[in-house]
C-alpha cells in the first residue's frame, strides 16, 4: 500500500482527506501503467508563475505579446485585458455562468490583436527563446518518465498550441507521446497569421467539447486510471471526455496567496500544491505508482 508521508509533511502540499488520496494511488497503481494517462494544463501548471525573484512568467500568449517584432499595442493591449478579465476568472463570487462571456470575449479579443499585428510564423521559436517562459523545475523529467513508461501525456491549454509546442521543445522533449489540445494558430502561404483552427479554447471550456472531433479519448479507452493536473478550477473538467473513468488524482497548484481560492481548490482538487514552482511533488507521485506497480506484479 502506497504511503505518502513525504507528503503529509510537506508544507507545500495541503489535501481535505490524504487517505483519500492514497486509496486512489494505490487504485492506479494496482491498474499499472498501461492502464494510465494524464492530462496537464500547460500556463503556470507545467510552466512557472514565479521566478524565484518573483518576477511574473509570461503566459503562452504572453510570449507573443512581448515580442519585439510586433508593435508595442500588443502587449499594451493584452495588459489591459488582463486587468479587466483576469479579476472575473478568479471571482470567487460569481457563478460559472457568469464568468464565461467575459472568458470567450477576452480570448476573442486577445486573437483579434494577433491577428492585426500581422505575426509571422518565423517569430515564434525566437519569441520564445528570449521570453521568460519557463517550465516547472524537474518538469523535463516528469515527462520524460512518461515518455519511458509509454504513458500518453495531453497538454490541455486554453494558450497557443504554436507556443507550447516551441516551448517544450526548447526546454525539455517533444516526444510521440505528448498529445496538445490548444488554440493554434494558423498562417497564409507567406506565414502571417490569418485565422486561428477549430474552435476557441478559453480556461472554463477545457472539456471533451474543446477536444472536438478527435478520438483521443476513444483511442485511449483502456486507460481508465487518469492524473490531472492544473491551475485553475476550469482545469476539473479536462478529463470530462475520457471514455472510462475509474481512477483520477486531480492535483491543483495554487499560485497565489488568496483564502477563498484556497478554499475552493481544496473542495476541487484532491491534492492542492501551494507556492511551489518545481514538479517535485507529481514526480514523487509518479515515482510511487510506478514503484507500487513494480511491487505488486513481482512474483516474489
Amino acid at each position: 500500500m502506497i504511503t505518502f508521508e513525504e507528503l503529509r509533511n510537506n508544507q507545500n502540499v495541503l489535501s481535505k482527506d490524504f487517505t483519500v488520496v492514497e486509496k486512489i494511488l494505490h487504485n492506479i497503481a494496482n491498474g499499472g501503467r498501461n492502464r494510465l494517462q494524464v492530462i496537464v494544463d500547460f500556463d503556470r501548471t507545467m510552466s512557472k508563475a514565479y521566478l524565484e525573484d518573483g518576477t511574473v512568467c509570461s503566459g503562452s500568449h504572453d510570449v507573443l505579446a512581448k515580442c519585439s517584432d510586433l508593435p508595442d499595442y500588443v502587449g499594451n493591449s493584452f495588459t489591459v485585458l488582463f486587468n479587466r478579465y483576469y479579476p472575473v476568472e478568479i471571482d470567487p463570487h460569481k457563478t460559472l455562468e457568469e464568468k464565461l462571456p467575459a472568458m470567450v470575449e477576452w480570448w476573442t479579443e486577445a486573437h483579434a490583436i494577433l491577428l492585426k499585428s500581422k505575426l509571422g510564423r518565423n517569430v515564434i521559436r525566437q519569441s520564445v527563446a528570449q521570453s521568460n517562459i519557463t517550465l516547472r523545475d524537474k518538469c523535463d523529467e516528469f515527462l520524460l518518465k512518461l515518455d519511458q513508461c509509454s504513458v500518453p501525456c495531453l497538454i490541455f491549454s486554453a494558450g497557443l498550441g504554436d507556443v507550447i509546442e516551441e516551448v517544450v521543445r526548447q526546454q525539455a522533449h517533444l516526444s510521440e507521446n505528448i498529445h496538445i489540445v490548444s488554440n493554434y494558430m494558423d498562417f497564409d502561404n507567406q506565414g502571417i497569421i490569418c485565422g486561428f483552427k477549430g474552435e476557441l479554447i478559453h480556461v472554463f471550456n477545457k472539456n471533451e467539447t474543446a477536444v472536438g472531433k478527435s478520438d483521443y479519448f476513444e483511442t485511449l479507452s483502456h486507460r481508465d486510471n487518469v492524473i490531472l493536473l492544473g491551475d485553475s478550477l476550469g482545469d476539473i473538467a479536462m478529463a470530462d471526455g475520457a471514455a472510462v473513468l475509474q481512477n483520477i488524482l486531480k492535483i491543483g497548484f495554487l499560485n497565489d496567496q488568496n483564502s477563498h481560492r484556497k478554499e475552493a481548490f481544496l473542495e476541487a482538487f484532491d491534492i492542492v500544491i501551494d507556492n511551489d514552482q518545481s514538479m517535485d511533488v507529481p514526480n514523487l507521485i509518479l515515482d510511487k505508482i510506478l514503484c507500487e506497480e513494480l511491487n505488486t506484479n513481482d512474483p516474489k
